[in-house]
């Protein structure tokens, strides 16, 4: 059980394991979660180095009983740093090293996304977001501009919406924006420790086609926003509550340092 959510942090833990990186050139991989499964066609040409980054995950099983961990309506759901583990605990996915930056293409709606440090362009691991809405003009230009790596395929955002449309609970960064099925804000009230049967559950990350590159009859929209300013001031004069709520989600949504532990939350920003 998470039984430590209500305090600010997670053991960490390291994970010893016997599986071997496997080569594959594949690009569509299934995502596999508690509420149906959908697929991601990977842009392995547009950007290489994060799709490898991610497959070296994929291909080590990294993802297997991982989580969705935050979940903002109207903007992205969040996974790939932490998983639930035997002992009925979220830990943190061990982290390769950092990937170069890609932003190539625009943070629409139904792309996948690296998430990654504030202030760092080329500080992404393993952790990933799916944009729910057109984020172009908040991610683009933003630390050196977000990653879009992928797109998901047919009606799979059919299944991430679903996830969306989670009702949310507020536990400890960084699971503030934590999204839970079958539980309620009685259980919440009354200090139920979500399990396996309350978070939304990643079984695996499975490739599914290896054809060399899937992608190539698709032509993501490319990032043109990638110089712009976006370096919004918070109190500027006449601005309303939908700024104020940007500047919030801003905060929200940056990956920061905890005083309280050496290990990283990445998260994006809005």
């Amino acid at each position: 059980m998470i039984n430590r959510l209500r305090r600010a942090g997670i053991a960490s833990v390291l994970i010893l394991t016997c599986l071997v990186p496997v080569t594959s050139q594949a690009t569509i991989v299934e995502i596999q979660t508690s509420l149906g499964n959908f697929e991601v066609n990977l842009y392995d040409n547009g950007t290489p180095a994060t799709v490898t980054n991610f497959l070296d995950y994929v291909n080590n099983g990294a993802y297997t009983n991982a989580i969705v961990h935050r979940s903002v309506a109207g903007f992205v759901i969040q996974g790939g740093g932490f998983f639930y583990d035997a002992s009925g605990t979220v830990v943190d996915i061990p982290a390769n090293p950092a990937v170069a930056n890609e932003p190539e293409f625009s943070n629409l709606r139904g792309k996948i996304s690296m998430a990654k440090l504030g202030g760092n362009p080329d500080s992404a691991t393993n952790q990933w977001f799916i944009n729910l809405t057109d984020n172009s003009v908040a991610l683009d230009p933003q630390n050196g501009g977000f990653t879009v790596f992928g797109e998901v395929m047919g009606s799979g955002m059919d299944v991430v919406d679903a996830i969306a449309a989670l009702p949310v609970y507020a536990f400890a960064v960084p699971f503030g924006e934590l999204p839970l099925r079958n539980y309620s804000d009685a259980d919440f009230a009354n200090n139920v420790i979500p399990d396996d049967t309350h978070l939304l559950m990643i079984s695996a990350v499975v490739v599914t086609d290896t054809t060399v590159d899937s992608a190539a009859g698709i032509s993501p929209t490319p990032n043109t926003l990638i110089n712009a300013n976006n370096n919004p001031t918070i109190g500027g004069g006449g601005g309303g509550g939908g700024g104020a709520m940007n500047i919030l989600l801003l905060l929200g949504l940056l990956l920061v340092a905890s005083a309280s532990r050496a290990t990283r939350r990445k998260n994006v920003r809005s």
